[in-house]
């Protein structure tokens, strides 16, 4: 299994990869779980704030080329139901950082035409977050390029139950009836009915594991893993992530 799981990393040069990129098989969307800033920071004897900070600095240059290669829906697990278990001083400042982001990025969103939106439990987030990235969501609605999709105090276990509890409410109510109920109905009440499936998940720090993140919606997305920490993560990266993508065949079960 491991040796399987090893397959799924990759080492294209970067000669590689600027040749192999289709740009008419982009994956339309893809989902990153951006890992390793605590990694980053240890590892220069720097605190785990630090690589935060730095980890910040990569979205930019990620969602910039994800525009330039018309990715449609780029999704981004920011902070986890899971991450409130962290030192109160780590998540305060990892609930600062969206304000932080959005007010120096907001002008830049806007000039490239993003629209900005949200999944997770927003009421549970710090007045100030909520209100930067409302703000936010608010001000890019109308924008029709790449979606900047945040996945923001989001656990998937928590998104299917909440789904579960809706159906069957309507259900007692009558206004439901279980015949009805399917996979097309459940996605219906999931944070991303709005949105396609992703096409490529990608995940950084060498971790192999999904940590309760869109179970439901990468249950045909293709895996892409590598031991680079997201602070160091960088266009060449996403690059080889498609690249390798591009070289998969997605059979969907069938032959």
């Amino acid at each position: 299994m491991l040796e399987k799981l090893s397959k799924w990393k990759s080492s294209l040069s970067s000669q590689e990869v600027r040749e192999d990129i289709d740009l008419a098989n982009i994956p339309k969307h893809i989902a990153i779980i951006m890992d390793g800033n605590g990694r980053w920071a240890k590892n220069r004897g720097l605190p785990r704030i630090a690589g935060h900070r730095e980890g910040m600095k990569v979205i930019n240059k990620v969602v910039r080329k994800a525009n330039e290669f018309g990715v449609e829906v780029l999704t981004l697990y920011a902070f986890s139901t899971e991450n409130w278990k962290r030192p109160k001083a780590e998540v305060e400042y990892l609930m600062k950082l969206p304000e932080r982001f959005l007010k120096k990025e907001l002008p830049n969103l806007m000039e490239e035409n993003v629209k900005v939106r949200l999944m997770g439990s927003v009421e549970e987030l710090p007045d100030h977050t909520k209100s930067a990235v409302t703000e936010a969501v608010k001000k890019t609605e109308n924008n029709t390029g790449l979606i900047l999709n945040f996945a923001l105090n989001y656990g998937s276990r928590s998104e299917l139950m909440n789904a579960m509890k809706q159906i069957a409410k309507e259900i007692e109510m009558g206004t439901l009836s279980s015949k009805e109920v399917s996979e097309t109905l459940l996605e219906q009440y999931m944070m991303t009915a709005e949105l396609r499936d992703p096409d490529l998940l990608i995940r950084t720090s060498g971790e192999i594991r999904l940590s309760n993140f869109m179970l439901w919606q990468v249950a045909y997305s293709e895996f892409w893993f590598t031991d680079v920490l997201w602070p160091d993560f960088n266009e060449s990266h996403l690059s080889e992530a498609i690249a390798v993508y591009q070289k998969r065949a997605r059979r969907y079960g069938g032959v």
